[in-house]
């Protein structure tokens, strides 16, 4: 009973959501896609720096991606190949 009631609010999310994004003609990406997108920006301006700032900015872009490498564990996925594929 209880998984019944939890596939059924699922797929009442899952409705709702393409019902709103029908409604307003747009999406925003969620599972840490905002993150892995800012920490590959970080990585690569952290390039053009010399100084002490590259390793902050380089560490703060690592930290960003706890994230989605936190949501790709709980979905069973393996994390390390999911940052590969975000850094190709």
């Amino acid at each position: 009973e209880y998984m019944l009631d939890e596939m059924d609010r699922a797929l009442h999310d899952s409705l709702c959501v393409v019902k709103r994004m029908l409604e307003s003609n747009t999406l925003v990406p969620g599972g840490g896609a905002v993150e892995a997108a800012l920490s590959v920006h970080l990585e690569e301006y952290s390039t053009t720096l010399d100084s002490r700032e590259q390793l902050a900015i380089q560490e703060y872009a690592d930290a960003l991606l706890v994230i989605p490498k936190t949501l790709a564990v709980n979905a069973a996925k393996d994390s390390s190949e999911l940052v590969a594929k975000l850094r190709a």
